[in-house]
């Protein structure tokens, strides 16, 4: 890519308005439903970042500082960018909230978030992305690009906020007015001098129904996560074990936790999505934890295939289905299953597995 000035001598020939006009409308052709142009000023959220990161905030992620200020500045990670094309793809796959909330009330069943129910959505984005920037090759000739889809130091809520998707809201996901926060979001950095799009404006108000409703209590301000609390991460991007105290709270979820999002009021305008690849692939909306639990490894990595799910690995899987079996109610069936698993051969799952048959132990009356 070249630098700013250099950007806007090259392409001043292009009519910039109308082509910003023509990605957004190819960008709807492929599927996602809102694309915008931010420029790639981040200061506040750069200045959020590092008070987040000083916190200690994000737990075990070492990536979340490794790449410097790479990830505040789109220019340090890709030379010549000067603009960046976000877009929001939505994943919603179920009928109704309804659905997914009867889940989490049977503490027998897997609640698996609903992000990952269907096929990993890392490639499907890049390469809807990809598609999209061909687009504009073969309409204006070679530029300078480069697509993410959370896959590089990148802020791409923040970004997506400045280029008008939606606002950060208080349990800082992004929510659109219109759609609520089912969605994925990537991005094309890019040298076009394009014109920038409106920042959304924030519509939480005094509504604090995703604090509320957080079982961990990891959204310890408005705005303001603490990974370490999250059952997200605890289930996905934790590789070691689970804090004692907060097993419990865990509830039957597996991987992954949505109830900050289910509970959101703007998400009442959320749509089931359009994108097949999104849909469930196999019954893990409605799975028994006992099912789950009594697959082995080579049936985890068959039926995990192409999806999110497998990146935590076979050992985290047991280890997370082991928690949830402690807090459901005791039964000899799963007693049975969590005994079966005692010499298992990783000391993570045994651990677990301990823990789960222990809260299943007659209490000593105080």
């Amino acid at each position: 890519m070249t630098n700013h000035s250099k950007s806007e001598n090259k392409y001043q020939h292009l009519d910039l308005r109308q082509l910003a006009n023509h990605i957004k409308s190819q960008a709807r052709a492929l599927g996602f439903q809102q694309a915008g142009i931010a420029d790639t000023n981040l200061t506040d959220a750069e200045i959020h970042l590092l008070n987040w990161l000083k916190n200690g905030y994000q737990g075990d992620m070492d990536y979340m500082q490794r790449h410097g200020s790479k990830r505040s500045r789109p220019p340090e990670l890709e030379a010549g960018t000067v603009r960046v094309i976000s877009a929001a793809m939505n994943y919603w796959p179920e009928v109704s909230h309804e659905r997914c909330q009867a889940v989490l009330e049977d503490a027998e069943k897997a609640y698996v978030s609903r992000y990952a129910l269907g096929r990993d959505y890392h490639k499907l984005l890049r390469k809807r992305l990809q598609t999209l920037a061909h687009g504009i090759e073969q309409q204006i000739g070679e530029f300078g690009y480069r697509v993410f889809t959370d896959s590089a130091p990148v802020l791409e809520k923040a970004l997506a906020e400045k280029a008008g998707l939606g606002w950060i809201g208080k349990h800082t996901n992004l929510i659109a007015e219109h759609s609520g926060s089912w969605f994925f979001i990537g991005e094309i950095y890019t040298d076009l001098p394009l014109p920038v799009d409106t920042p959304a404006s924030n519509h939480c108000g005094t509504c604090q129904a995703c604090i509320d409703a957080c079982p961990t209590g990891a959204i310890i301000a408005p705005y303001t996560l603490d990974a370490r609390l999250c059952i997200s991460y605890l289930t996905i991007e934790l590789r070691g074990r689970i804090p004692l105290e907060l097993r419990p709270l865990i509830g039957n979820r597996i991987y992954g936790c949505d109830d900050c999002q289910i509970v959101c009021p703007w998400n009442r305008f959320t749509r089931q999505t359009r994108e097949p690849d999104f849909l469930p692939r196999r019954p893990l909306d409605d799975a028994s934890l006992l099912e789950l639990f009594s697959w082995t490894e080579q049936q985890f990595l068959e039926k995990t295939a192409g999806s999110a799910i497998r990146r935590i690995g076979y050992e985290c899987w047991l280890r997370n289905i082991a928690v949830a079996l402690g807090n459901a109610p005791a039964s000899d069936t799963i007693i049975s299953a969590l005994s079966n698993k005692l010499q298992h051969p990783s000391a993570l799952v045994r651990e677990h597995v301990q823990w789960a048959l222990r809260q299943h132990q007659p209490q000593d009356p105080q």
